[in-house]
């Protein structure tokens, strides 16, 4: 774009680079899980297979849940759609609020800017001053509520210790309870990574030697927030291979393989 106090500049960009490739690859990987978490949420079937719960319907909380999916009871009888609708909205809101997924998508879907000193196609920039971008600010709360869905799923994953239906009781452990696992951690270490956490252990301290216990934690969340665009990843990419170990499990395609 050009400016009264810039360069007359007429190339989109000068760079010789393949800048195009990180949002073109954003681009693909983000719109592949849009399509099939939309497709498993609506589904709403599949998403049971003891002692696994999809972490797209955890916790399930309606009547239409199946068979020993509800941890937590049934207190929205009255809902009639898919059960996983009442809970994607906090994760899913977590997620698209969040200062580097939204860099993520900006550059991949709305080319503002695509990449570093290339040019956008919009002629304005509001930024987040103006609705509907001005809600990206509700992130911190989102955040609390995704502390609770990491609580929720850390359960879920003690859980998948349990018995299988027909085994006897006792701790055991398949391949999903291990996948389980893997994809808390990453939920946990995405999640405490957050821009918004760092704010909350160390933000407003004027003097870090008065406050010894929230400046290591400060310190402790720090050290995370310099891979938080890699746990971002990780974890979106671990929450769907899990939803599609169990459906695959619960739909009977092969059976869960046991260690002990």
């Amino acid at each position: 774009m050009n400016g009264p106090t810039r360069a007359r500049i007429e190339a989109k960009t000068l760079r010789t680079d393949r800048w195009w490739l990180y949002p073109a690859t954003t681009f693909v990987v983000f719109a592949a899980f849009i399509v099939y978490a939309t497709w498993r949420a609506f589904s709403g079937d599949n998403y049971f297979s003891e002692p696994y719960l999809s972490p797209f319907y955890s916790p399930c909380l309606t009547d239409s849940c199946t068979s020993g999916a509800s941890d937590f009871g049934q207190p929205f009888s009255w809902w009639q759609l898919s059960p996983a609708l009442l809970i994607l909205i906090f994760p899913l809101g977590f997620r698209m609020t969040c200062y580097y997924y939204r860099k993520a998508y900006y550059r991949a879907f709305w080319l503002s800017p695509p990449a570093c000193a290339v040019a956008e196609p919009h002629g304005k920039y509001s930024g987040e001053t103006r609705f509907p971008l001005i809600l990206q600010n509700v992130h911190r709360w989102f955040w609390y509520a995704a502390v609770v869905v990491a609580l929720i799923l850390t359960y879920d994953a003690l859980l998948a210790f349990g018995p299988a239906e027909g085994e006897s009781d006792g701790i055991h452990m398949g391949l999903g309870t291990v996948l389980m696992v893997a994809n808390v951690v990453l939920i946990w270490l995405y999640t405490l990574s957050c821009h918004s956490c760092r704010h909350i252990t160390g933000g407003r301290l004027r003097h870090f030697s008065k406050h010894p216990v929230r400046y290591q934690m400060w310190t402790f969340v720090s050290k995370l927030n310099a891979r938080h665009a890699q746990f971002a990843w990780y974890s979106l990419f671990s929450v769907a291979l899990v939803d599609l170990y169990i459906y695959l499990l619960a739909s009977g395609a092969f059976d869960d393989p046991r260690f002990f």
